[in-house]
């Protein structure tokens, strides 16, 4: 069985599907590995890594791409949908395609494999059981995104981060505010703490006051009826309209009065809800900063603009799509190790089983022998049973 790992085709990505350090255990299990020449050298890896470890180089990327029984990469079609769909015609049918693939907002692209015959399977799905913690891409990506998102507020903010006694007077330390405490918070709260910045954190579920206050941030706590804030997989449930709006107006004065504001609120398959208006950026000082990491969702800030920073109210805010990128080396090291971990969790004898009954291969298979197989895939994009 040959496993192809292409070079990744999207604007700006950086990071490869597998590095040489997992190619050892994929060969174990009697996998063939191929690489298109160049695929690792942007995030650190070049081809002669890889052939050191059994893996062929192949130069043409059509060819890989015919051969392929299995196809690792971090942006699918779905991900990835321009570039992508130039390589839809040479898959075979029947291919396994693992990677990042939007199956819940990119009806085209989904329906598009489908129709190819290809078997997708969406790392964003893993589910977030025990048994599949080494496999959660999600998490390991949206972890360095955290860190990223700190360091490039303190790059830009006009101050410095902690406090500093000096012969000239003391600098009182950097405020930080965080939205949102799952994966990337909890890391944004962490690098922000260990720059000596003063950290609070807002999440509308209560049950993560716990994990922010033991990374010594202060949790902020609003009088609001949140009723089930998470879903049954941690993730949290998205707001109606007249909680969005209490919210934010309770919001003010705590966005007002920080330095910075890193906002990670997103609800998978839906719109970023809107979290910083307009008039918590005029209440923030000048020179402030607003980091949304979920821009690529729409947003948390009404301004926000993706891989954009927008002036306003002389508050910068950034709007970027993919950190993780900007750290190549060890996302690509992270990615690998969860893309290989759920390879070897579906080989069987040296083949690929795509066993149903199997709760994490059911979570993630979207589409197969033609058909989107997922149902809150269809269900979320509107394509009948």
């Amino acid at each position: 069985m040959i496993v192809a790992i292409p070079k990744e085709s999207f604007d700006g990505e950086r990071r490869v599907a597998l590095t040489p350090q997992r190619v050892a255990s994929l060969r174990q299990a009697g996998l063939e590995v191929h690489l298109e020449s160049a695929a690792g050298v942007a995030a650190g890896f070049p081809d002669s890594q890889y052939q050191q470890q059994g893996v062929a180089i192949v130069a043409d990327r059509t060819k890989l791409l015919a051969a392929a029984d299995v196809i690792l990469q971090v942006r699918t079609l779905g991900a990835n949908p321009q570039a992508g769909l130039a390589d839809l015609a040479f898959y075979k049918p029947g291919v396994v395609l693992i990677g990042f693939a939007e199956p819940l907002t990119e009806r085209a692209a989904v329906e598009a494999l489908a129709q190819s015959a290809a078997t997708l399977l969406a790392m964003e799905l893993i589910p977030r059981i025990s048994r599949a913690q080494n496999m959660d891409a999600l998490s390991s990506m949206a972890n360095l995104a955290g860190y990223k998102a700190v360091l490039l507020a303190a790059e830009n903010l006009p101050k410095i981060f902690p406090m500093m006694v000096t012969a000239a007077g003391t600098i009182t330390a950097a405020k930080v505010l965080v939205i949102g405490a799952g994966v990337a918070g909890l890391q944004a709260i962490a690098t922000a703490r260990r720059l000596g910045a003063v950290v609070s954190a807002y999440d509308v579920r209560p049950a993560v006051k716990e994990q922010v206050q033991s990374l010594g941030a202060k949790f902020v706590e609003l009088p609001l009826e949140t009723g089930a804030a998470q879903t049954a997989g941690g993730y949290a449930q998205e707001q109606s309209a007249q909680q969005q709006r209490r919210q934010r107006e309770l919001m003010i004065r705590v966005v007002g009065e920080s330095d910075v504001v890193i906002t990670t609120a997103a609800v998978p398959g839906k719109k970023a809800p809107v979290l910083i208006t307009s008039e918590m950026l005029q209440a923030m000082a000048p020179g402030s900063i607003v980091v949304d990491l979920a821009a690529s969702r729409g947003g948390n800030c009404d301004l926000t603009r993706p891989d954009q920073t927008i002036c306003a109210y002389g508050v910068r805010i950034f709007g970027p799509t993919n950190l993780p990128a900007t750290l190549a080396l060890h996302a690509s090291q992270l990615y690998a190790n969860n893309v290989a971990n759920l390879l070897l969790h579906l080989i069987k004898d040296k083949l690929m089983v795509i066993n149903t009954d199997d709760p994490i291969t059911r979570e993630i298979l979207v589409c197969r022998a033609g058909r989107v197989v997922h149902p809150v895939v269809r269900e979320a994009l509107g394509i009948a049973g």
